[in-house]
C-alpha cells in the first residue's frame, strides 16, 4: 500500500506550529484512515473468493480511474495530469501492483492481524532504502530499528522448519512493495500533482491487471453480489491515502501515524467479530514490538535539531 509525505517544516527538523484544533481535526482524518484501510481489507477477502488478485486489481483500477478522472473534473483541476515522467511512474505503479497484490493474496489465507503487524515492517524498509535510492543517511539507530521490527515479524509470524507459510511471506513481500511503492512517490512528489499520480497509478495498474489477469485467456466478470464490494475497495483505496495526506498536512507525523497503529488493534476486533478468528497474544506482541520500533523511527526523524 503508498504513503503520503511528511511536511516540509518536518524535513527539516522543525516541528510546524500545531493547535489544539487542528490535532483534533488530523485525529479524525487519520480515524477514517483507519476505517477506509480496515473495510478495503474486508472487502478484500470477501471478493478474492470469486475473483483472483489480478481481476480484483483489474477491476478496482477500473473503478478508481472513474473516481479520479471524475474526482478532477468537479474540483476543476484535471489540467494538473500530465504525461512527464512516464518511467518513474511506471517504476512506482510496478512495485505498487506487486505489493497490492501480495496484500490481497496475505489478507485471504492468514488473519488480518497477522497481515497488519507484517504490514507494518514497510517503513523500516522505507528507511533502510532510502539511502541508496534518496540519498538519506543510514544511521546506526535506522539499523537498529530495522532488526527490532524484523525480530517483531519472527514473533508474528513464528517460521517453522519451513520458513513463512505461504500468506505470512505473502504479507513480507507486500510491505517490500509498499516501501518501494513509497520511495518512489516521494521522488514523484518533487515535481508531480497528487492528482496526476493517483491518475498513473489507475491507469497503469489497470493496464498491468489486465496483462496479469488475462494471461490465461480466462477473465471472470463480477457478479451482482461482488460488485458493491469492489465499488468498496476502489473507494477505500483512494479516501485512505487522500486521509492520511490530509492528516498529515494538518499535524507532524509523531502525533499523526500513532493513530495509524490503531488498524491492528481494530484488524484484530474485526477478524474475531466476523471471520472467527482467534484474538493471539503472541500476535499482539509482535505487532507491538514492530509499531515500538515505527514509534522510535518517526520520533528521530521530526525531533529537534539540537543548537
Amino acid at each position: 500500500m503508498t504513503g503520503p509525505e511528511t511536511p516540509a517544516a518536518e524535513i527539516r527538523g522543525v516541528q510546524p506550529v500545531t493547535d489544539r484544533a487542528q490535532i483534533l481535526k488530523a485525529t479524525v482524518w487519520m480515524l477514517g484512515a483507519v476505517v477506509s484501510f480496515t473495510s478495503m481489507a474486508v472487502a478484500g477477502r470477501a471478493v478474492t473468493l470469486e475473483l483472483d488478485t489480478f481481476e480484483l486489481m483489474l477491476y478496482r483500477s477500473l473503478i478508481g480511474i472513474c473516481l479520479v478522472v471524475a474526482g478532477g473534473a468537479v474540483a476543476g483541476r484535471l489540467g494538473q495530469i500530465r504525461a512527464r515522467r512516464l518511467g518513474l511512474h511506471l517504476i512506482r505503479n510496478l512495485s505498487h501492483f506487486a505489493g497490492q497484490n501480495l496484500w490481497f493474496l496475505a489478507i485471504s489465507l492468514i488473519p488480518l492481524a497477522q497481515v497488519f503487524a507484517i504490514e507494518f515492517t514497510s517503513p523500516i524498509w522505507v528507511a533502510l532504502a532510502a539511502p541508496l535510492l534518496l540519498a538519506e543517511r543510514l544511521t546506526r539507530l535506522k539499523i537498529t530499528v530495522a532488526i527490532v521490527g524484523f525480530v517483531g515479524v519472527l514473533i508474528v509470524a513464528r517460521p517453522g522448519l519451513d520458513g513463512l507459510d505461504p500468506g505470512q511471506a505473502a504479507a513480507a513481500a507486500a510491505a517490500i512493495g509498499f516501501a518501494g511503492s513509497a520511495i518512489f512517490t516521494k521522488l514523484l512528489t518533487r515535481t508531480e500533482s497528487i492528482l496526476s499520480i493517483l491518475f498513473w497509478l489507475t491507469v497503469m495498474q489497470a493496464g498491468m491487471g489486465l496483462v496479469a489477469a488475462g494471461f490465461d485467456g480466462d477473465i471472470a466478470w463480477p457478479s451482482a453480489s461482488i460488485w458493491p464490494w469492489l465499488a468498496l475497495i476502489g473507494a477505500a483505496g483512494l479516501t485512505a491515502h487522500m486521509c492520511l495526506t490530509t492528516a498529515l498536512s494538518l499535524a507532524p507525523a509523531t502525533i499523526v501515524m500513532p493513530v495509524d497503529f490503531l488498524r491492528l488493534p481494530v484488524a484484530a476486533l474485526v477478524g474475531a467479530l466476523f471471520f472467527a478468528e482467534a484474538l493471539d497474544p503472541v500476535t499482539a506482541l509482535g505487532g507491538a514490538i514492530i509499531l515500538a520500533a515505527n514509534w522510535v523511527n518517526i520520533r528521530a526523524q521530526t525531533r529537534r535539531p539540537k543548537a
